[in-house]
């Protein structure tokens, strides 16, 4: 059978690519004047939530698409890391590459449709090659996606050590050297330097990530394979993303077994949000039965997405069937995982400002 080959994708350079979104242009001044949403109650509601549990030393989890990133909140979500009101952050594989490309280039974006049709969508050589460059360096580290993203752009690239490094470790009997097995079939068949890549990343404010890993706030990433764009390149490794991948959920399991008396706030994720945490949150339960422990309670959910939620009431439960509401996921599933789950048809961008200033306040 023929096996298509990765290795023949051509690549062109992302600083030729006609981007749509400039980060100088689109990032918000966390200090201006919120947009109305027309959710204040929720937002106070909310605010109010995240104090409470921040007092009680309760996890709050920030679950969000790439949309939030993309309309410009980057320095609203430092803020919010910043003061300690957000303990955990959590995106998808799109979320991270407009992370990454902002952070380098200052721009991201790119049209689909005119891409797919000419080929080039999603290949583009610096954003597949240096995601994956993160990933290996940090999978040598035992980091998940998100801090070993984060740290590539604070530390502005990465190290890799020598074959013979890798080769005596991969002759170590106590080790799992998987990561390191990897690292050295990529340096071999994609001519990949030992030492130092340097990566100047000029932007750094523009990268969520980035910004986590510097305030040492968990950061975790939860992609898909052959979702995101860094599929289109040459140097894409499965066993290296979900590596990564893998890491990053046991850390989100972590969080949520904090998460009593939490918040938990699904910004924009209609797809990642909605099944990370029913997964992680059944695990937590899992293994909290075993040990005599209850269930995770007291937790507040707010769910925003533009939708208008199925024209359904969602505090008085799941709706039938027979109701298009039924199969929206992203308020379904977070109504069946306990605690109080509010649902906001709000822009996100405004949404997460109007947040900060009621924290503020």
């Amino acid at each position: 059978m023929n096996q298509y080959d990765p290795l023949e994708i051509r690549t062109h350079p992302l600083a030729g690519r006609r981007s749509l979104l400039s980060a100088d242009e689109i990032i918000l001044d966390p200090d201006s004047t919120p947009a109305t949403t027309g959710v204040p109650a929720t937002i106070a509601d909310a605010a109010k939530s995240i104090r409470t549990a921040r007092a009680r030393g309760a996890a709050v989890i920030l679950m969000y698409g790439a949309h939030l990133l993309r309309n410009g909140a980057a320095r609203i979500v430092t803020e919010l890391m910043e003061r300690g009101w957000i303990t955990h952050i959590a995106t998808n594989g799109a979320g991270t590459i407009h992370d990454w490309e902002f952070a380098w280039l200052g721009r991201s974006c790119e049209s689909v449709e005119q891409n797919v049709a000419t080929g080039t969508f999603g290949a583009w050589e610096e954003t597949g090659r240096n995601i994956h460059l993160a990933l290996l360096a940090g999978g040598l580290r035992g980091e998940g996606y998100g801090a070993a993203l984060g740290r590539f752009i604070h530390e502005d690239g990465c190290t890799f050590p020598a074959p013979e490094e890798l080769r005596e470790a991969l002759t170590h009997p106590a080790a799992d050297a998987s990561a390191q097995a990897e690292v050295l079939t990529v340096m071999r068949r994609h001519a990949l330097a030992a030492g130092r890549h340097e990566v100047i990343h000029k932007w750094k404010h523009a990268s969520i990530l980035a910004q986590a890993f510097r305030l040492g706030v968990p950061a975790t990433v939860h992609p898909g394979i052959g979702y995101d764009i860094v599929s289109c390149h040459p140097l894409f490794n499965g066993a290296a993303i979900g590596r990564a991948a893998e890491t990053d959920f046991h850390s989100i399991c972590a969080s949520v077994d904090r998460l009593d008396d939490g918040v938990l706030l699904a910004v924009g994720s209609a797809v990642m949000a909605p099944q990370v945490f029913e997964k992680s949150l059944s695990c937590v339960h899992n293994v909290r039965f075993q040990n005599d422990r209850p269930a995770v309670a007291g937790h507040s959910i707010y769910v925003v997405d533009l939708q208008d939620g199925g024209n359904w009431d969602w505090s008085q439960g799941e709706p039938p069937k027979t109701s298009a509401a039924y199969y929206l996921r992203f308020c379904k599933s977070f109504s069946r995982m306990g605690g109080a789950m509010q649902y906001a048809q709000c822009d996100n961008l405004a949404f997460v400002h109007n947040l900060l200033h009621a924290l503020r306040g």
